[in-house]
């Protein structure tokens, strides 16, 4: 059971995306995968048929934008990079889940707040 990975639970997919992205500046889909299991410590498995369609639903928001280019081992990649509105996705994105996990956290040590 210490080897299991976990799944990327629903609606964090966006976010660590875009963190990454953020992070990390232009990556293509595969560094994407590589570096949000990475920075899971590898505990997360990443479902690429998942990775690609996030991507997509992210550039038709406007939240990336994507451009093709040549890979370190010179195969032709897709690139994707945060845009400006993606920089504030991610700032309200990152708030809100600041404040949901907050509020596990408080059910979860089972205190009462009045």
């Amino acid at each position: 059971m210490a080897n299991e990975k976990l799944d990327v639970l629903q609606g964090t997919l966006a976010l660590m995306i875009l963190k990454t992205l953020e992070t990390m500046g232009p990556l293509h889909g595969y560094g994407i995968a590589r570096r949000i299991e990475q920075t899971s410590g590898d505990l997360l498995s990443l479902n690429y048929g998942t990775l690609y369609p996030a991507l997509l639903k992210l550039e038709q928001e406007g939240y990336i934008a994507s451009e093709w280019g040549v890979s370190d081992n010179n195969r032709r990649a897709k690139y994707y990079r945060l845009t400006r509105a993606g920089r504030k996705q991610v700032q309200r994105e990152t708030r809100e889940w600041e404040q949901t996990t907050a509020i596990l956290a408080r059910f979860l040590a089972g205190e009462e707040k009045s």
